[in-house]
């Protein structure tokens, strides 16, 4: 027998295959594994576990599966499809994409990154290319020397052989703390990545204002913090923020981010996987071998559910004492364009600023200051955030006549915005947030971004404004945390038993397996979760 969406249904005599006994006279649905979620890592579980021939299903609350890893066609009257959340990709490992057939793929950014700014009252800024000479006569130029360049290629050295090492071990059994350091065998840069806050790495290796932060603005994305924190989260958040691919590069998904969850629904769907949305679910239940999911559309019955949700949430779909809500740090605004801003160093080409990281306001000690002033409580004066646009890199985002006609899309980040600072007036906090971010960008513009900005078909700028509380709403993520939790460092404090914590995605229940970012090695978009926690599932 089967639903009208082709789910396997079975009444309560099937409940000796699961263990699970349902309520009586409800109609139980029995499957070997039940993913809560339909974000990307929960598609990656199902895609592994289908192709490994269980019975999955996975329940998404939402209208449609990708979670915070889709594309939109946000502004009406436009064929421009937006990366509305997550944007950037950097975590995805080769493995995922290889082992799942998916016809996804990525573009390299010619620019790395561009950093306006005003030395001597002049406009000017550092422009970091994949070219090493021109990269070198930028620095040059802004610094008046070669030293601070020196020290940056040193720098990214030391990085890269960190990166190299460790991002092969993310789809591997956690390794202890001892084997991840002698892996990497190399005493400073364990001792600055791993053991001292980060701040004394960057102070000891630069000496200019502006370097020293955007080196530092890896370390704060979605994360609030400072140079010095003793707990080392800035360094958690660094870490994961340069290991990427083992180099650390962030690519421009083609077609934008939904392509990359559309991809991977499509692979768990041909391995058999059945997806389920708009259903959401409102209890799990366990004994530790069997499980029974409960939600809008009926009671499931599983040997695993793989939750998909931050541990907050897990806590409270079992009925337990939720920990407390990990606090959200980041401004995401949405744009589209009539065409690229001129910019006050008339020197530097729009389509080269704009296509790598654009940084604003985020020297060394403005990001400092900016700290602080949200630590009381207020709104930084001279908010930080980082800019990029997707369509110089991959302008199948748009349609050809909008492609032709000049417009883009235009995507910023914003630092040190903790969901605190909205709990009293959001709405009312978010605009003026966004006027104060808007005129940072303004200051290093020869036009008002405004001016630039398209005009939707009902009459309205096409710009679109997410606060924490926005995406706590939207995504269920508690407190607006991006990464569900606090990042950690991916290695273990000891050797523990079972399956599940050697692939770090155990909870309290044997047969309940977090796949999503509060998992270890989760956060940004890797998929890495998702694979890991299937791997525990299966008994690797």
């Amino acid at each position: 027998m089967a639903t009208s969406r082709g789910i396997p249904e079975t009444r309560p005599d099937a409940a000796h295959r699961t263990g699970v006994r349902p309520r009586a006279g409800q109609a139980v649905r029995a499957y070997d594994a039940v993913i809560v979620g339909g974000g990307h890592n929960g598609l990656v579980a199902a895609a592994y576990l289908a192709r490994a021939g269980r019975r999955v299903i996975v329940l998404e609350r939402l209208a449609r599966t990708g979670g915070a890893a889709v594309s939109t066609r946000l502004f009406p009257g436009f064929d421009a499809r937006v990366s509305s959340y997550a944007y950037l990709v950097s975590l995805l490992p080769p493995k995922i994409v290889k082992d799942l057939g998916l016809r996804f793929s990525v573009r390299k950014r010619a620019v790395s990154s561009y950093s306006p700014t005003v030395r001597a009252g002049r406009p000017t800024g550092l422009l970091v290319e994949r070219d090493p000479a021109r990269t070198r006569a930028s620095f040059a130029r802004l610094t008046g020397s070669d030293k601070e360049f020196d020290s940056w290629q040193r720098f990214h050295g030391m990085t890269r052989h960190v990166a190299e090492r460790v991002f092969p071990t993310l789809t591997e059994p956690l390794p202890t703390r001892a084997g991840l350091r002698a892996l990497i065998d190399d005493r400073p840069a364990w001792e600055a990545l791993f053991e001292r806050p980060l701040g004394e790495a960057i102070e000891a290796a630069f000496g200019d204002e502006l370097v020293r932060g955007m080196v530092l603005t890896d370390a704060l994305v979605g994360t609030f913090t400072h140079a010095h924190d003793p707990t080392l989260h800035q360094n958690r958040c660094f870490l994961y923020h340069i290991i990427g691919g083992g180099t650390g590069d962030w690519d421009v998904p083609v077609g934008g981010m939904g392509a990359l969850t559309d991809a991977i629904a499509d692979a768990a769907r041909a391995a058999g996987a059945h997806l389920l949305t708009e259903c959401e679910v409102t209890h799990i239940a366990t004994d530790g071998r069997t499980a029974e999911v409960t939600s809008t559309q009926g009671t499931f019955a599983a040997q695993h559910v793989l939750v998909n949700a931050s541990p907050h949430e897990l806590a409270r779909l079992l009925g337990e004492q939720p920990p407390p809500p990990s606090e959200g740090s980041q401004f995401k605004v949405n744009m589209l364009l009539r065409r690229l801003p001129r910019l006050r160093a008339g020197a530097v080409d729009p389509r080269a600023a704009f296509s790598g990281t654009f940084h604003i306001s985020e020297g060394y000690e403005e990001l400092e200051t900016a700290y602080r002033q949200a630590s009381g409580g207020r709104i930084p004066s001279a908010p930080p955030s980082e800019i990029y646009c997707h369509s110089l890199t991959d302008p199948s985002v748009l349609s050809p006549a909008l492609a032709r006609e000049g417009y883009h899309t235009l995507t910023l980040f914003g630092l040190h915005t903790p969901a605190r600072l909205f709990t009293a007036d959001h709405d009312a906090t978010r605009e003026r947030l966004l006027r104060a971010t808007l005129e940072q960008l303004d200051s290093h513009l020869a036009e008002p971004l405004a001016d630039c900005l398209a005009v939707d078909s009902d009459g309205r700028p096409c710009i679109e404004a997410k606060s924490p509380l926005d995406v706590e709403r939207d995504l269920g993520m508690p407190g607006g945390n991006i990464f569900h939790t606090a990042l950690e460092f991916p290695y273990a404090d000891s050797s523990e038993e079972g399956t599940a914590a050697r692939w770090g995605v155990e909870t309290a229940h044997p047969n309940v397996l977090l796949c999503g970012s509060g998992a270890a090695r989760g956060g940004l978009v890797s998929g890495i979760p998702g694979h890991n926690a299937a791997m525990a599932a299966l008994g690797h």
